[in-house]
């Protein structure tokens, strides 16, 4: 297991479109403990593969308070979505940006665990927000794209200054 970077925004890799997973050999296992390894080092409850530069449809989500809610989402799929809620999100690859963003309710899922086994769930609250935050990552969209263009440029212009201070 190790920790792997996360790529951050405005990292054009960010906007790539993840292939659907269809090995389900050692390495997927040995990827998703990384990425739960990365996920929870950095404080997150979810991280797509994307964000690790491996664009595999696969993500990762832990909503629990102790760490031990931990789920492996490959080849996600919404099924089916209900309601609608406003919550503030957060994302690993857009650091110390919160804003309110507008999702379903109650979604119905469909994916493979890490060992192929198809399953179907109906999720509410946090993990379906968290759901469908980390399946846009892996169509290559990000909350910010939900905000209005003057917010989205804003917010831009922010990583960009903090990416070059940390580049001097």
């Amino acid at each position: 297991m190790s920790l792997r970077d996360i790529l951050i925004y405005p990292d054009e890799r960010l906007r790539k479109v993840a292939r659907p997973v269809d090995s389900f050999e050692p390495a997927l296992a040995e990827l998703v403990e990384d990425m739960f390894q990365t996920m929870y080092e950095q404080r997150g409850i979810g991280l797509a593969a994307t964000q690790i530069d491996e664009h595999r449809r696969l993500f990762v989500a832990d909503v629990s308070e102790d760490r031990s809610g931990a789920q492996a989402f490959v080849n996600p799929e919404i099924l089916a979505l209900e309601g609608a809620i406003e919550s503030e999100e957060g994302c690993l690859s857009i650091p110390e940006i919160n804003e309110t963003i507008t999702r379903a309710e109650r979604i119905r899922v469909r994916a493979q665990d890490a060992a192929g086994k198809t399953f179907e769930r109906e999720i509410d609250g946090l993990l379906a927000i968290c759901f469908q935050h980390e399946l846009d990552h892996l169509d290559g969209r990000l909350f910010i794209d939900y905000l209005s263009p003057l917010k989205q440029q804003r917010i831009r212009k922010k990583m960009e200054k903090a990416a070059r201070r940390e580049r001097v």
